[in-house]
């Protein structure tokens, strides 16, 4: 998530690989928003590639006095959002216990008052990548799954490992970094037609050779 967000199909050349729902995973022993893992007392350490973050909420504004805030759930089903606590910050060190309250509203646990809430607004809940069960489609990816993969062109030249994967909201690109130095490529079906998490490595057709075909009605567009 890394974060997670869902796209439109495949089939569309311009459409974007979708990004894979963890509210479908299994349950984890112990309650966290996103499929799960056994234990989560094993905080993720930024520093450890290994040990992956998905984002699965985010803590919103103060609500009142009393320590509530807004809570954004990611999870397709938000009734399992709860069932994955404790939650993680970015750098997998803090843990969040929230309660999702009616009304769009969380409960922190050790924050009673506005001023404690409000440093926390904005701050996103993360869940162990390893807590997540596979995407049951062969087309729908974690987008932190892509993270170390190397990118190839169709002809097999490397272009370079993929560094990261982020989304501010016009959709996920990846940043490449290779011999030629940084390269960022939208993560689309046109720009990335084959993602091969098993064999390591994805297909890139880099934009400026990227033929997107007409559409049914757009051949005779002005």
């Amino acid at each position: 998530m890394a974060t997670g967000r869902a796209a439109t199909g495949m089939g569309d050349a311009a459409a974007t690989p979708r990004v894979a729902d963890p509210s479908r995973a299994p349950r984890a022993a112990d309650p966290s928003r996103a499929p799960r893992a056994a234990d989560p007392s094993r905080a993720p350490r930024a520093a450890d590639p290994a040990r992956r973050l998905v984002v699965v909420g985010e803590i919103g504004r103060p609500h009142g006095v009393r320590g509530l805030v807004r809570l954004h759930v990611f999870t397709e089903d938000p009734d399992s959002f709860a069932g994955y606590n404790p939650f993680l910050d970015a750098t997998g060190t803090r843990r969040f216990t929230v309660t999702p309250l009616p009304g769009g509203l969380g409960r922190i646990e050790g924050v009673a008052d506005r001023d404690a809430a409000q440093r926390l607004t904005g701050t996103r809940l993360h869940v162990e990548r390893a807590r997540l069960a596979a995407p049951e489609d062969s087309e729908e990816f974690f987008l932190c799954d892509l993270e170390g993969l190397r990118a190839v062109t169709q002809a097999g030249d490397e272009l370079g490992v993929i560094r990261s994967v982020d989304d501010h909201g016009a959709g996920p690109f990846l940043t490449v970094i290779g011999p030629r130095g940084e390269l960022l490529l939208p993560f689309t079906k046109a720009v990335v037609p084959v993602v091969d998490i098993a064999a390591g490595r994805l297909v890139v057709v880099p934009p400026g050779e990227v033929v997107v075909p007409p559409q049914p009605g757009e051949e005779h567009a002005a």
